[in-house]
Formats: structure tokens, C-alpha cells, sequence
């Protein structure tokens, strides 16, 4: 059985949104993705779909070399899954990403979460509702809360998720494109 490894990305992008949200959580990062590959090239989220207008949101694949990550903080999480468990996320996001004009965000779904009452729209998530949609449907996870009230710190303990980063998401995105041009020369002795 092969394995694959997908990661869950943490971010606190400081927007006034985000800062408004941390004020109630009391937690360094309140924004929820998840990703196939270790650059962080195929994100996956509901969030904003312009950066200026937080208001404005649905599924989204995130570019984290866009204005809004530019200063963000972030906590990185691997997870090994099988095979199977990885096409059933991937084929159940691609089955999102291709009707994404039906889907919105959930803005009324983090007033359940405030509240502890479970608000469940149809078509509608927000960031760590949805991630955590995609760890259940593709069987890696079951949660025994309604997911409608998971939120972003929740979903790291929700499994076997392995800290592999934590800091300024520029410095990790330098790292990775350091890792992926030095090149390694044979010393030559005369």
C-alpha cells in the first residue's frame, strides 16, 4: 500500500478580519487550509476571493505568494494517509473546485461557532469547516463534533498531523525554493 502525504496549513494573515476573530479565539493562527505538496502550490480553502474584500468569499485555491500571505505567520502539518484516502480527497476537492460558482462562504457558520450552535448551510463552509469536510469524506477522519464547529487549532489534534514548520510563511516558502535550486558540485582535487 502506498502512502502519500498532504499538509494542513495554519495561517494568521493579520487582515482586520483575522485580528477581529483572534481577539475571540485567543489563537495564534484562525485560518484553515489544506494542500497537497510540501511548496504549498495546491491549496485549497473557503476564504476571501479578493484580497481587498473579506466579504466576498467562496472555495478558493490560495496562492500564498499573493499580497495577502506576504506577512503572514503559519504553522505547517504533515499527514501520512494510504493511496485510496488521498484520490478521495483530491477527486472530492476537484468535484468542489468544479461547481465552485455554487459554493459560498459561511459567515453566518462562525456566529454557531461563537455561540456553540451548529450552523450548517447548504453549499456553504467556512475555512476550517471545510477542511475538516475533506478529512471526513475522504474517510481519514471522523469528528465527533458537527463540523460546523470545528475550528482551525481543532484540526491538528483531529489526527496524526506532524508539526513540520512553524513561523513567517516567507521564510518557509524561502527555504523551499532554497532546498529546490542549490545544487550540490563534486569537489574536484587536483
Amino acid at each position: 500500500m502506498r502512502e502519500k502525504t498532504v499538509y494542513l496549513l495554519l495561517t494568521d494573515t493579520g487582515t482586520i478580519l483575522t485580528r477581529i476573530i483572534k481577539t475571540y479565539t485567543k489563537k495564534p493562527y484562525n485560518h484553515a487550509s489544506i494542500t497537497f505538496d510540501d511548496e504549498l502550490i495546491e491549496t485549497y480553502s473557503f476564504g476571501r476571493k479578493t484580497a481587498k474584500n473579506p466579504f466576498i468569499g467562496g472555495f478558493v485555491r490560495e496562492d500564498i505568494h499573493s499580497v495577502l500571505f506576504n506577512q503572514a505567520d503559519c504553522a505547517i502539518y504533515s499527514l501520512t494517509i494510504t493511496n485510496d484516502e488521498y484520490q478521495k480527497m483530491y477527486q472530492y476537492i476537484q468535484e468542489i473546485s468544479a461547481k465552485r460558482e455554487n459554493y459560498r462562504y459561511n459567515f453566518i457558520g462562525l456566529f454557531g461557532v461563537m455561540f456553540k450552535k451548529p450552523i450548517n448551510r447548504k453549499n456553504a463552509f467556512f475555512c476550517s469547516q471545510f477542511v475538516a469536510s475533506v478529512l471526513k469524506e475522504s474517510q481519514i477522519i471522523g469528528f465527533e463534533i458537527d463540523l460546523s464547529l470545528v475550528e482551525p487549532y481543532d484540526l491538528p489534534h483531529s489526527a496524526n498531523f506532524q508539526l513540520i514548520y512553524e513561523g513567517r510563511l516567507s521564510d518557509y516558502k524561502d527555504s523551499i525554493m532554497n532546498k529546490k535550486v542549490h545544487v550540490h558540485y563534486p569537489i574536484v582535487t587536483s
